[in-house]
């Protein structure tokens, strides 16, 4: 039985429908239901995809499929007065659930998501990283040094360094927490800084003053809290005592 209806067009295909293709609607339909079986709906539409090509399409009424179609593309050979199935698939429409995009597992990993036990493999790729050698301006130097079992294969980029920078700089103790805006002065100038060796000893260090909620923590040379090692607390002097002291009622003369 043809299809008398009209022949929609799809953003998915713009080229001119094929008429022997367009009337075959009963034959996309059979197609479909041999896939599909009892979840092809209603008849939707159908566009042209290229020379005697057309996918119909039907509404799917499948469980958990809303806004998905069963598309069944037909083709027609030259002077060919049948056409043939070419493809049967079920297909998202504009409103259809999707899976969230797929994101590989380095990618989901968040800070504190690595537990005892937990093993955490490097990527080849990981631009934090880079090979050991370019500490070196003697890459003969780093040869020997990783041959010998002294050196590094890989060590942290630019890139890593200026990233986890930016981390500490933004956290608890970066300059912007509300501990280092009442510090009386900066860890810049604290004797319990320890330095970072590198690039990055002239903004970090690290805390070793144990009274501290940062001690064993990167801080930042502009992070501070009140126990700096040049604090001082001003003590208000006494005041003047009074002409008459008095104990239990007994009046005593000042010494």
């Amino acid at each position: 039985m043809s299809h008398n209806g009209p022949v929609t067009s799809s953003q998915l295909g713009s080229a001119p429908a094929d008429a022997v293709l367009a009337a075959a609607v009963e034959l996309a339909r059979e197609a479909a239901l041999a896939v599909g079986a009892g979840t092809v709906g209603e008849y939707l539409g159908a566009y042209g995809e290229g020379d005697r090509l057309l996918t119909h399409t039907f509404a799917t009424t499948q469980p958990g499929y809303a806004g998905w179609h069963w598309a069944v593309t037909l083709a027609r050979a030259p002077r060919a007065k049948v056409p043939t199935v070419d493809e049967i698939v079920l297909l998202p429409g504009d409103s259809a659930l999707l899976a969230p995009q797929w994101v590989p597992w380095h990618e989901r990993l968040q800070a504190g998501d690595l537990g005892p036990g937990d093993l955490l493999p490097g990527t080849p790729d990981d631009p934090r990283l880079v090979p050991g050698y370019v500490q070196s301006d003697d890459p003969a130097v780093e040869e020997v040094a990783f041959e010998l079992g002294i050196g590094r294969e890989r060590v942290m980029s630019r890139e890593g360094r200026l990233d986890a920078a930016e981390r500490w700089h933004d956290g608890d103790f970066g300059p912007d927490s509300s501990m280092a805006r009442q510090a009386p002065a900066h860890c810049g100038t604290c004797g319990f800084l320890l330095p970072l060796a590198g690039s990055l000893r002239a903004g970090f260090g690290v805390c070793g003053n144990e009274i501290t909620p940062a001690d064993g923590h990167v801080v930042s040379v502009e992070y501070g809290c009140g126990a700096h090692s040049q604090a001082q607390v001003s003590i208000p002097p006494l005041s003047e005592r009074s002409g008459a002291l008095y104990d239990d009622g007994d009046e005593l003369s000042p010494g």
